[in-house]
């Protein structure tokens, strides 16, 4: 599967678009009693809103299903429902104060590719210990941030200006396959500091970035024109798992 640039590179270019990463094909999900089970190949759309896809666009500017209304297919679970969805991302952290935590569609609520321009779809504070559910509906695509205090930092031209962690789940334009990577473009590129964060398959790939500039199969600045980074799985159930504040 080809996947094309990044989400916060096409950001910085104001094409805005998302970032389809690729590179390693893992794909492995848990039957344990847990989070991470997948009990039946139903699931679960408990929550969501309607699905609106305009289907339009190349891989890079297709805009994906944002809910209806808008942000209505990114949505917070308890732990004991997670199973039961297709598209589920544990976020927790090594943070020892509060980190807002922000998700937006790559495509914003008026459709332009403008969904990281102060936009969210779902929003919510992780306290220093404390774990949170999310799950995506199919075909969203996007990103999120996370920072301390209550709200995320912007650059001059009002864009989230942090480490992202960019996602496209169960993409129509790549025949339903998945892809995550974290992402430090929009901030170098706005020379603010970097955020440390880790995200990893359950039981696969992991992208990275901290707090010092380490990169490990995640996006710098100086890979915006690079394929192949980040995580790139096949059509199924996806589980992830994120660590804000990540130190290594």
């Amino acid at each position: 599967m080809q996947l094309k640039a990044s989400l916060a590179l096409l950001g910085v270019l104001a094409a805005l678009g998302l970032a389809q990463p690729h590179g390693h094909h893992h794909h492995h999900v848990s039957k344990r009693g847990d989070w991470t089970a997948v009990l039946s190949d139903v699931f679960t759309t408990t929550g969501f809103g309607g699905r609106n896809t305009a289907g339009t666009g190349s891989i890079d500017t297709y805009s994906g299903n944002v809910g209806s209304p808008w942000g209505s297919n990114i949505i917070e679970i308890p732990e004991k429902d997670a199973s039961k969805y297709k598209y589920v991302v544990k976020v927790k952290g090594q943070n020892s104060e509060p980190w807002l935590v922000v998700f937006w569609n790559k495509m914003g609520p008026d459709g332009k590719l403008d969904g990281h321009y102060g936009h969210s779809a779902l929003r919510f504070t992780l306290n220093p210990g404390e774990i949170k559910y999310v799950a995506l509906d199919e075909d969203s695509q996007g990103a999120f941030g996370a920072y301390p205090g209550n709200q995320l930092p912007k650059n001059t031209w009002g864009g989230y200006a942090c480490t992202w962690g960019e996602f496209d789940f169960g993409s129509s334009p790549n025949g339903g396959w998945s892809g995550f990577d974290v992402s430090g473009i929009q901030a170098q590129m706005s020379k603010m500091p970097l955020q440390g964060m880790k995200i990893c398959q359950v039981g696969g790939v992991c992208s990275t970035v901290t707090s010092s500039g380490n990169f490990d199969n995640a996006y710098a600045a100086k890979d915006h024109a690079i394929g192949g980074i980040g995580g790139n799985l096949a059509p199924g159930p996806v589980r992830l798992e994120v660590t804000i504040d990540y130190k290594g």
